[in-house]
């Protein structure tokens, strides 16, 4: 039995790709330590994993702001890495551990992987590359902006730190949002990738994260009983940077004969009037409502995504940040959706779009293309026999 240690960013996007990894080593008598916030105990002790909290120092808020995001996570990253470095140290001081897997966001996991000296195995919950991501959310490295300098000079203090400390040199701040391991788990297929001969070898692409997450989440589901849905997320991060969005989607389909469930996490719409056709929760046990949605509408983020594609459902995508402009635009390029620019959304646009992805065969025809590259990418027993080959291959080299 190996111990294998999962160190992740607290955001349902980052954890819930990891959980079925976790299920599959565990299933393999392999131990899993799982450091993460309480938000996300149940989660994971629901999947095998033994919970270790890493406090409240890293906790991502919602985004407001376009292009804020890339400054937030750097500067949480520079402001909690050396406590999250010795904090997790000390958690493992009596533990011999014999792999590390951690979100390729997240420097600290590779900063205990390497102290300790272990297999390093990093989580990719996004796959667009450094490259991509900067071009499709318009992200400018201007160094006379105030921001920049301030990161580094943080950036400089902390790195100064860690290298006296540990005798480890951490990446520049505009890499240390994408840390490579030995082996790198994809969680989508090689047809999803436009660029797919930039990707080593040591990529692992072992399709979508579709897992049963085992949630308890109290939702009204025999309302959807035989009636037409129309399921709207927009995710747990961006969702807060366009608010005028949810009185267009109140707008588009206050009238339309079908259920509308809306997840708005953490949103207040108390100054909305919420048409009586809408079920609005914070969250909801996605999983079970995509059983009985007919259409839907995504921030094209990759678990919802994947799971609409994996469920063939036609999906309408208003992309916010990070890698979703990337998904969506490539998805819309394999024909599988209708790509909406969030600020230029209008109930008329949304309707139209709605209505052309279900009635058009050809997004559909093409999402089960998709969805083949999908089932036939391996799933988490690969992800799983990649983590367990590259352990037992790192002892015989020992």
């Amino acid at each position: 039995m190996s111990k294998i240690v999962f160190i992740n960013i607290p955001a349902y996007g980052h954890i819930n790709p990891t959980l079925g990894l976790v299920d599959e080593l565990v299933k393999n008598n392999e131990q899993v330590i799982y450091f993460s916030t309480d938000e996300f105990r149940e989660s994971i002790e629901a999947a095998g994993g033994t919970f270790k909290s890493l406090g409240d120092k890293f906790k991502l808020p919602s985004m407001k702001k376009d292009g804020e995001e890339a400054f937030i996570m750097v500067n949480l990253i520079l402001d909690s890495l050396e406590y999250l470095v010795d904090k997790i140290l000390y958690e493992l001081k009596d533990i011999t551990i014999d792999a590390v897997v951690y979100c390729s966001m997240f420097l600290v996991g590779k900063i205990i992987a390497t102290i300790h000296n272990v297999p390093q195995i990093s989580s990719f919950a996004i796959f667009a590359s450094k490259d991509q991501l900067i071009e499709k959310n318009h992200i400018i490295i201007d160094y006379n902006d105030l921001r920049i300098k301030e990161i580094i000079l943080k950036h400089s203090k902390i790195s100064n730190s860690i290298k006296n400390k540990y005798n480890i040199t951490i990446p520049s701040f505009i890499d240390m949002l994408f840390n490579k391991g030995d082996i790198n788990i994809a969680y989508t297929s090689k047809y999803m990738i436009d660029d797919i001969e930039n990707y080593d070898s040591s990529f692992k692409f072992i399709g979508p994260p579709i897992y049963n997450r085992k949630e308890h989440i109290e939702f009204p589901l025999y309302k959807l009983y035989n009636q037409f849905v129309i399921y709207i997320s927009l995710g747990t991060v961006y969702n807060n940077i366009n608010f005028d969005i949810y009185n267009n989607f109140f707008e588009a389909f206050k009238d339309v004969d079908a259920v509308v469930v809306l997840a708005a996490y953490h949103i207040d719409l108390s100054d909305f009037k919420i048409p009586d056709n809408f079920i609005v929760r914070d969250y909801v046990p996605q999983t079970d409502i995509l059983k009985y949605t007919d259409v839907a509408i995504t921030h094209c983020g990759m678990n919802s995504a994947s799971e609409l594609i994996y469920n063939k459902i036609p999906f309408v995508s208003i992309p916010f940040g990070a890698d979703q402009l990337y998904i969506a635009n490539r998805i819309e390029q394999l024909g599988g959706t209708i790509y909406l620019n969030k600020n230029k959304v209008t109930p008329k646009i949304l309707r139209g779009a709605v209505e052309e992805v279900l009635n058009n065969p050809s997004y559909l025809r093409n999402l089960k293309k998709i969805k083949y590259s999908f089932d036939n990418a391996g799933g988490y027993k690969k992800g799983s026999y990649e983590i367990i080959n590259l352990i037992k291959n790192s002892k015989k080299v020992i």
